[in-house]
């Protein structure tokens, strides 16, 4: 009799996790908060535009990459159209001087030894782990809960050529980094190219990827891709339940030290029974809310209370009726002066995207443009939206004009074309995906956390899994992808079953 396995969150992960088991031979059935699949993974309309709130690029978008070969597992990526920027980011400050971060190794090195002389040294040590990566091959086909004494060696004799870059970039942070550099602008733009308390190794590996090619943007935008997978687990048999809030996981005694998962319960009391329960939902929300506080351990609590989490941010969507052929996709530039975001956060830098590549998410001679700015004072705006309607609106449209102004001066008469304005905030955030405090990505890659990953299972609780960002440091599509492969091969090997990918 084929088990049924129920899953909380239709994002990535979840949905990853659903196709591989359907693939598998289990029953499965998705619910999600929304209205639609992807959580974070997603996009809007207004006005006429669609609003892209996801990917920058995606790791493993052509066959060079060992990714590619896993997203081709769930969906056609030859059906998807992929572009790959000359120049991955541009840099600029108040002089006029520019830093452009090439995707080619080659012309990257060269940009930045003409634009930073004084830094050669800490510039060739960058370029070379960028060339002596390129051949580096994540681990990624088996899922390291199911590893043999056999896989471990393997897995360690294939790191030893790698292991010295691996080993120094894994230890110091990007900001960092940055301050060895004399180069002020140099400076800024290493701090600035992801986030300053993440590893410098996933600077450098982001930057062998889009030297490699294989960190594309995929036309159409994150929903489109989101549906993807949603249409792909919908061909295998799964169900989705959207607009299906979880309040709690239920439980049952199954000896004197352990309980067992059983079904979910919805706000609208209907629930539902699963042999299995996996939830790729906010991890704080899951630990802390949908289960009681006897399955915490120590480990746990120590992670929410100390590790360092992405922010929640606000997101400025413009759409412009003027053409940016001649800009870089993304731009970030110094203000004259700073921008307040809220009473915790004010900015002296913008960071751009200008969607001058994507003719999908606008008419023909328009454009989008979105600014990102993150915030820690998500409790400002959840309390705002909820109590003061009025002043919320009124604050993101202060935020909107605010970067109006910048834009119209750096690149003229941008005032007059503006057709549809939009702005996110946390508490959008919270609102369509429940993530804790309305974070991006969960947490961070630090130094300190290194290579560690949260286990999927609880000590005191049988039957259930976690995956997603909350377990895999980092955040991003990829290791969402890999959550939710990773859990399948889990319960695979504790069924005695082999994975199989079909």
């Amino acid at each position: 009799m084929r088990k049924k396995v129920m899953i909380i969150g239709a994002g990535i992960a979840g949905l990853s996790a659903g196709c591989y088991l359907q693939m598998n031979g289990y029953d499965t059935e998705i619910v999600e908060l929304h209205n639609q699949p992807g959580g974070l993974c997603t996009s809007w309309k207004r006005k006429g535009y669609t609003i892209d709130g996801c990917i920058h690029w995606l790791m493993g978008s052509s066959p060079s990459d060992e990714f590619y070969s896993l997203w081709n597992e769930l969906i056609d990526m030859k059906s998807i159209q992929f572009i790959n920027h000359d120049v991955s980011m541009q840099f600029e400050d108040r002089t006029g001087n520019v830093i452009r971060f090439f995707s080619d190794v080659d012309r990257l090195e060269k940009e930045l030894l003409e634009k930073a002389k004084q830094d050669k040294k800490m510039i060739l040590s960058m370029t070379k782990a960028i060339r002596k990566l390129r051949t580096f091959k994540l681990p990624v086909s088996k899922a390291p809960e199911t590893y043999t004494f056999l896989d471990f060696i393997r897995f360690f004799w294939d790191l030893i050529p790698y292991y010295g870059e691996l080993n120094k970039w894994i230890r110091i942070s990007a900001s960092e980094y940055a301050n060895n550099f004399q180069t002020p602008l140099l400076r800024k733009a290493i701090r600035g190219m992801f986030w300053p308390d993440m590893n410098m190794l996933f600077i450098i590996l982001m930057m062998v990827w889009f030297d490699k090619k294989t960190a594309g943007y995929p036309i159409g935008g994150s929903l489109a891709f989101s549906r993807l997978f949603e249409k792909r687990y919908l061909e295998l048999g799964g169900k989705i339940h959207y607009k299906s809030k979880v309040i709690k996981i239920i439980t049952e005694k199954f000896t004197t030290i352990k309980d067992k998962a059983t079904g979910i319960l919805l706000d609208n009391e209907q629930s539902y029974s699963g042999d299995i329960i996996i939830s790729a939902a906010d991890g704080h929300y899951t630990l802390f809310e949908m289960l009681s506080e006897i399955y915490h351990t120590d480990q746990i609590k120590n992670y929410y209370s100390t590790y360092p989490m992405f922010s929640s941010y606000i997101q400025v969507s413009l759409g412009i009726q003027r053409t940016f052929d001649q800009e870089p996709h993304m731009a970030s530039m110094a203000l004259n002066s700073p921008i307040v975001i809220d009473p915790m956060t004010s900015v002296e830098d913008i960071s751009l995207r200008i969607f001058n590549f994507d003719p999908t998410l606008a008419d023909k001679g328009s454009t989008l443009i979105t600014l990102m700015f993150t915030t820690y004072n998500h409790d400002y705006w959840n309390q705002l939206r909820q109590q003061d309607p009025d002043t919320y609106k009124k604050e993101k449209d202060r935020i909107a004009n605010d970067i109006i102004d910048v834009l119209d001066k750096r690149y003229g008469n941008i005032r007059s074309q503006v057709e549809m304005i939009d702005v996110s905030t946390p508490a959008t955030v919270i609102r369509y995906t429940n993530n804790y405090k309305g974070s991006y990505e969960g947490w961070v890659w630090t130094p300190q956390i290194g290579f560690k990953t949260m286990s999927k299972e609880l000590p005191r609780l049988k039957n259930f899994y976690m995956i997603g960002q909350w377990v895999e440091p980092g955040g991003g599509l990829p290791p969402a992808l890999l959550s939710g492969r990773n859990v399948c091969q889990l319960i695979c090997m504790q069924d005695h079953k082999p994975f199989v990918v079909r």
